[in-house]
């Protein structure tokens, strides 16, 4: 599987093949506890849960045991993969899931008491395979549809019981430690390589068609299940393709929303600017400021913010909602004149264009101290004068070598 073996674990073996059910797996508990048949639509299943967990909620007196069974048993049957899971094999069939209505109970202690022995309820699922699928900003937001080539691993005739283990998966040794002192201990096979059984395989190679939704997120995850390779004694595991979005030069996403950042003159922020950008689904926008609109270099609030507008329903599709878009931000930073001073005439000009002019402080510039500001970086704040470290070294260095006091002699 895109290079992987099997990865042999410590798994049970019960002399069944992956694929056959066990005959006393018990697929009715689930509809006994939410009152319906097993012919039941998922609307029938929805409304037997809605009635019994108003009775049983918690909240309401009802018992929690019995809330967290009927939320567990609702969580299975409404969904379909998880249903034909449970319909074939049971609790074991589900067991590997995500159950969250179970609040980390294990099921079969939460339906039988602990008292259903796990090996008898049908074969365990084999280990997934993940992997990566880089994805575009711009296939995220059209959604795309990318045919993988996969090779998986499947058991080529009928299991049969190792010999050398005799199915049990380990081999007990017995070892002397000293004169007169043994040890037992066990270790896996190495001839069935732990699972009890022998069989030979074979690749097969699948070409895979992966949707990639409209909205989908970072870390989204594509499941074709029972695909990765098989096991004997083992339900196939799944393939789950990860999504890992890439970078775009242009925009940042967060959720549905977009951001770019815009870089305007101090020109542009005074008197307007016009903006073309191409959009994911490369539709041209041109943004363009409203008349008289100021852009400032910030927000006017408490904390210093930059200055941000918002373009409405011009985001991400949202997952499982695609018509349903996110906003687009736009960051604004103004830069200012690159040159450290303006000429004469245009500094005129300015302060008879421009509102609020600085009004000239009068004073005798024999009398007071003209200073002027020169170029600075916050970070050095707070470190100006003689430093903390150097001003204790020279106080040690007084302690231990400086001059002794003086002593007055009196005759």
């Amino acid at each position: 599987m895109f290079g992987g073996g099997i990865p042999f674990g410590h798994f049970p073996g019960s002399g069944r093949g992956g694929s056959m059910p066990a005959e006393d797996v018990d697929t009715t508990k689930l509809y006994e506890t939410l009152g319906v048949d097993k012919s039941a639509s998922k609307k029938d299943i929805r409304k037997a849960y809605m009635k019994l967990s108003k009775t049983h909620h918690p909240d309401k007196g009802g018992d929690e045991h019995k809330f967290k069974e009927i939320s567990a048993a609702y969580e299975i049957l409404s969904d379909d993969d998880k249903r034909a899971q449970y319909d074939k094999y049971g609790l074991e069939g589900v067991s590997g899931d995500d159950v969250g209505a179970a609040g980390g109970e294990d099921l079969f202690s939460m339906f039988f008491g602990g008292g259903r022995s796990r090996r008898s309820a049908g074969p365990r699922k084999g280990p997934s395979i993940n992997h990566p699928l880089k994805v575009s900003l711009e296939d995220a937001y059209n959604g795309k549809t990318v045919k993988l080539a996969v090779t998986r691993k499947i058991i080529e005739g009928t299991p049969t019981e190792c010999t050398a283990c005799k199915g049990q998966r380990v081999i007990m040794e017995v070892r002397q430690i000293g004169p007169g002192m043994i040890t037992q201990m066990q270790r896996h096979c190495d001839q069935c390589k732990g699972q009890g059984q022998q069989c030979t395989f074979k690749n097969e190679r699948k070409v895979l068609e992966v949707h990639v939704d409209k909205g989908m997120l970072h870390e989204d995850k594509i499941t074709f299940r029972g695909m990765a390779d098989e096991v004997p004694n083992m339900e196939p595991g799944d393939i789950n393709f990860i999504i890992q979005e890439k970078d775009h030069e242009l925009f940042k996403r967060k959720g549905a929303d977009l951001l770019v950042v815009k870089e305007i003159s101090l020109n542009q922020a005074l008197c307007g600017f016009t903006w073309k950008i191409t959009h994911l689904d490369n539709r041209t926008l041109v943004i363009k400021s409203q008349p008289g609109e100021i852009i400032k270099p910030e927000m006017n609030t408490k904390e210093a913010l930059p200055f941000v507008k918002v373009l409405p329903d011009e985001g991400m599709p949202s997952k499982g909602n695609p018509f349903v878009r996110g906003n687009l931000y736009v960051m604004f930073r103004v830069r200012f004149p690159e040159d450290n001073s303006l000429p004469e005439n245009v500094i005129a000009q300015l302060r008879k264009l421009l509102p609020e002019p600085d009004v000239e402080e009068e004073y005798d510039p024999m009398e007071v101290e003209e200073v002027h500001l020169k170029e600075a970086d916050l970070r050095s704040f707070g470190k100006g004068g003689a430093h903390r470290e150097s001003m204790e070294a020279h106080d040690s260095d007084d302690d231990e070598g400086g001059a002794r006091p003086v002593q007055c002699q009196q005759s």
